[in-house]
């Protein structure tokens, strides 16, 4: 690292792998519970040229927001600032005001998110390779939210796991404004970590919000929009799934049993807790109000619910969603489940994981307005506008049971393309208009593209289909497996 004198002499295979390796000594010491060798590791990490580079790098390179400033209107684009920003990047015990603003929900209300300066983010992205580690040794199981390795099918997976032997009643809980209550000193005291990073976490905890023109300074919450606030929320909630554990011992009968026909799954502050007695099950509610209590948090009342996965109840349909997608458990045919197993089955009904009819409408949303923003533009960017959006869709859900979604989904696409094509020719006829803008390619008809002018039978370019991408099982993460265990041929795999 001596000889690096600018942003284009650094290597940056070199920097991750140097940064991984002194990662992995922290994740293997925390795991030890050998706290001292933990804080001079990290405080040997924050020192690094390496770890500056790479925090400043995810910031103004990788980050989705690295053209959005904070509260001093400054951004960091060119290489010689980007240079000049790692050298002097340090923990320093101080933070910038936040600037605030607000984003729409999917249920019509607004959520506030606070924006650092580039200075703070690249810090927060600095303290946060140091923490990381330390804290992915000994985060619980079953929590996937905001996690390296993990996602939001590893969750889907466990609750199907969870649910397919036995119908279960499930707590679909919400803790009302998380990232707006938790108690500052709880979360403090409960990160565990050396002086200087305690003083900079505190910093960051307590500065001040801009909002308009007024200053508010915080005394509860950790503002959404920076970069270590999501592991701040995890660390605030790890152990629930400890205090569920220690109730069900308290229950008769086989301990291990009544602990595996619980089943909990967390995403951030969003979980889920099921269990075939509805008596235990009010239970575990109260053992987590009282987890939650310390850190000055609740569950929302009206959109904390309690219902089954296979019966109504008096109040409540069937089923429950949960991260864009839909769980319900429903009867089997008799004739069936003759056919698929071949032998009488004491189980009569089965698991459906579907994609959300929320999230379905907001897709739809979304590539409604795209497809009537362009009408204006040529067919060749409106592909390339859509591509992106219906791909990303398409392999985030095809985990589960979504083959018929996602041929609904291109009907929709293609009506909607069929309303663009006859706006921007109100006068030629359908015949013109088809072999305008869809082809025949083999024995594909309607592929909406544009030919290859070298050669008719081929498509230079053309639209993506929801149910081209095919249909396939997640593969869940094994316990507490993480990418800083060191088995990387897992990992790989």
């Amino acid at each position: 690292m001596e000889n690096i004198n600018s942003w284009k002499d650094i290597r940056w295979a070199s920097v991750e792998s140097r940064i991984f390796r002194l990662q992995l000594r922290i994740y293997k010491a925390a795991e030890n519970q050998e706290y001292e060798k933990v804080y001079k590791l990290q405080k040997l990490l924050l020192s690094s040229k390496s770890a500056k580079f790479l925090a400043v790098k995810r910031v103004t390179q990788d980050n989705t927001g690295k053209k959005t400033s904070g509260v001093d209107h400054k951004l960091v684009t060119s290489p010689r600032e980007k240079f000049q920003l790692a050298q002097h990047l340090k923990l320093d015990g101080k933070s910038s005001p936040i600037l605030r603003t607000y984003i729409p929900k999917p249920d019509g209300n607004q959520r506030p998110l606070g924006i650092p300066t580039i200075e703070d983010r690249a810090k927060q992205a600095l303290a946060y390779l140091a923490l990381n580690p330390q804290w992915e040794a000994s985060f619980e199981e079953r929590s996937y939210g905001f996690r390296p390795g993990r996602s939001v099918n590893d969750a889907m997976e466990a609750i199907f796991l969870g649910i397919s032997k036995k119908p279960k009643w499930v707590l679909d809980a919400d803790i009302a404004k998380c990232f707006d209550r938790i108690n500052h000193e709880y979360l403090l005291q409960k990160c565990n970590t050396f002086p200087e990073m305690r003083k900079q976490l505190r910093s960051w905890l307590k500065a001040g919000i801009l909002e308009g023109e007024t200053y508010a300074f915080p005394e509860m919450g950790t503002p959404q929009g920076g970069i270590i606030s999501p592991l701040l929320a995890n660390i605030a909630l790890d152990g629930m799934h400890e205090q569920l554990d220690a109730y069900i011992n308290t229950l008769g009968g086989n301990r291990r049993a009544n602990r595996q026909t619980t089943t909990y799954v967390r995403y951030a502050d969003d979980f889920i807790i099921m269990h075939p007695d509805l008596d235990i099950l009010l239970g575990l509610k109260q053992v987590v109000e009282k987890f939650l209590k310390p850190m000055g948090l609740e569950l929302h009342p009206q959109k904390t619910r309690i219902c089954h996965t296979f019966k109504p109840t008096d109040n409540e349909n069937p089923g429950f969603s949960f991260l864009g997608f839909h769980v319900i458990q429903k009867e089997k045919w008799r004739r069936m489940r003759a056919a698929t197993t071949k032998r009488i089955t004491k189980q009569t009904f089965i698991t459906l994981i579907r994609p959300s009819k929320e999230g379905i409408k907001c897709h739809k949303k979304k590539l409604r307005d795209i497809i009537r923003s362009y009408r204006g533009v040529s067919q060749e960017r409106l592909i390339y506008k859509l591509n992106p959006i219906i791909r990303g869709y398409a392999l985030s859900k095809r985990t589960q049971i979504s083959s018929r979604i996602f041929q609904e989904l291109d009907k929709y696409t293609y009506e909607h393309l069929w309303k663009w094509a006859k706006r921007r020719h109100p006068k030629m006829s359908v015949f013109k208009l088809k072999e305008k803008y869809w082809h025949s390619i083999g024995k594909r008809n309607w592929v909406f593209g544009i030919k290859n002018k070298d050669n008719d039978e081929e498509l230079s370019l053309q639209l993506q289909y929801h149910q081209k991408i095919p249909i396939q099982r997640h593969a869940m993460v094994k316990g507490t497996s993480s990418p800083f265990n060191g088995d990387l041929i897992y990992w790989a795999n």
